[in-house]
């Protein structure tokens, strides 16, 4: 389907999920629409994301704190912290597989979100939850696992879409802090991206002076989606 004919929509307001004092929208695809990984594919070009098979993009009301972020894969070369991640890592088995639920990837999901996100909406996780955030019925999603002699340390669950791959989330071994597996992960989105010749690695939304968000900026080769077209980002951001 052609972009010019796709009805969106406005969703209500409900708390923010990055903002204690701050309301949040969001702007969908006519929801009697069917979803494919080609449609999301154009509308991930658009500044859209996805959340299981829910996808929206923020349109908040006197706020415009999340901006699409996306790597260009043929402006993009690791900074000396990066190449040193990549060494780091060195020893890890790395692989692709099929996206799916096991209670292998769900016992380090779950370790994970109580460790680092334990405060948050996110925290305790159910079986379910993992399905219905991070799968979906599209058949566009991998998983990139990453092993130390077997032990399962990292898994970045990556849309593999005909605009690029986009990071859907990572999640790893809190007990592995220094190896940076999250950069890791976006390393490997990169490397992805470039083996099957896809221009651009989509990396969600950056919000300013936000600590969840900001290992973004530190990738070059970043573009930010402003005023409804891609721009590369300043050097300094």
């Amino acid at each position: 389907m052609s972009q010019q004919h796709l009805s969106l929509y406005i969703t209500r307001e409900q708390p923010c999920s990055y903002y204690d004092d701050r309301l949040s929208a969001n702007l969908i695809p006519d929801p009697q629409l069917p979803m494919s990984a080609e449609l999301y594919s154009l509308l991930i070009g658009k500044g859209f994301r996805r959340s299981g098979e829910f996808v929206y993009r923020p349109h908040c009301q006197g706020c415009a704190a999340c901006v699409p972020a996306r790597i260009n894969v043929t402006r993009f070369h690791p900074s000396r912290n990066q190449r040193r991640c990549l060494k780091r890592n060195v020893d890890l088995h790395t692989r692709l597989v099929s996206a799916r639920y096991s209670e292998e990837y769900f016992a380090l999901y779950q370790r994970y979100l109580n460790t680092r996100h334990d405060d948050g909406s996110m925290a305790n996780p159910q079986p379910e939850d993992f399905s219905n955030f991070l799968l979906n019925s599209w058949q566009s999603t991998l998983f990139i696992e990453s092993r130390l002699q077997g032990k399962l340390l990292a898994v970045a669950v990556v849309d593999f879409l005909r605009a690029g791959p986009s990071a859907v989330y990572t999640f790893f071994e809190p007990d592995e802090a220094s190896r940076s597996l999250g950069t890791f992960a976006v390393l490997q989105q990169i490397w992805l991206a470039r083996l099957y010749q896809r221009p651009h690695v989509y990396l969600g939304y950056w919000i300013r002076n936000h600590r969840k968000m900001d290992y973004k900026r530190h990738f070059r080769g970043l573009e930010l989606y402003r005023d409804e077209q891609w721009q590369a980002a300043p050097d300094k951001l």
